[in-house]
């Protein structure tokens, strides 16, 4: 069994905030790995399945970022898990966007969430840091990470959640190369295939084909609104 934590705030005010990545990216392998719905337990929602041959509780801590560690300790307990089997998605400000890294274990750097996990469970956990980039002013880093991703930020902010997804069952394996390969398909994908990978994840959909840029009655919803429909329809 491991336990998989996407951090974020909960609410559809928050859904699209960049502090809110890791619940994005926990939302998307739930849809594409047909995961069972999400349900409340240990102080957020909890969605269970598996990715390959591995036990997944997905879980999304509903105490607010700065109190995050009680679910994840909760959880932890009633699972009898320790934190080696504990992986953290989290945003980082020190990675530009569009930029993973994995490690275990180190400091928290001043993330709230991360903070707060190392108060209940130690540090000896697994994360991932999704790189959300920094606004360049450290007087401007509160508004920055609760503001809502920029429209230009979007299509890269889909293409990079989709990898994560795909590579969730290496993630889940303890295969970072396999898994930081999967992302690398998707978000630059070989320059001489003129196309997308065309296997996406598990229930994964195809991404649509191009509109005409006149075709304004067939744009597609904002991710924002997608992911706010998302959140509301697990909830």
């Amino acid at each position: 069994m491991k336990l998989i934590v996407g951090l974020g705030n909960p609410g559809a005010k928050y859904a699209a905030n960049r502090h809110n990545v890791g619940f994005m990216a926990v939302d998307r392998i739930a849809a594409d790995h047909g995961f069972a719905p999400w349900r409340v337990r240990f102080q957020g929602e909890i969605a269970e399945g598996r990715l390959g041959g591995t036990r997944v509780t997905l879980l999304k801590p509903g105490t607010f970022m700065n109190l995050s560690g009680q679910s994840v300790g909760e959880a932890m307990r009633y699972l009898k898990l320790g934190p080696e089997d504990v992986t953290v998605l989290h945003d980082e400000l020190d990675l530009a966007p569009g930029k993973l890294r994995l490690k275990t274990g180190g400091g928290h750097a001043g993330h709230n969430g991360l903070r707060s996990l190392h108060q209940h469970i130690g540090e000896g956990y697994r994360r991932l840091r999704i790189g959300i980039g920094h606004p360049g002013d450290k007087n401007r880093v509160s508004g920055y990470v609760l503001s809502d991703f920029a429209k230009a930020e979007e299509a890269g902010l889909d293409d990079l959640l989709r990898g994560i997804s795909e590579g969730a069952e290496a993630l889940a394996a303890g295969d970072d190369a396999r898994f930081m390969n999967a992302v690398a398909a998707r978000v630059a994908p070989a320059r001489n295939s003129g196309t997308r990978p065309e296997n996406p994840g598990k229930g994964s959909p195809e991404r649509p084909a191009a509109k005409p840029a006149n075709d304004l009655a067939a744009e597609p919803p904002s991710l924002s609104d997608r992911l706010r429909a998302l959140t509301e329809r697990f909830r």
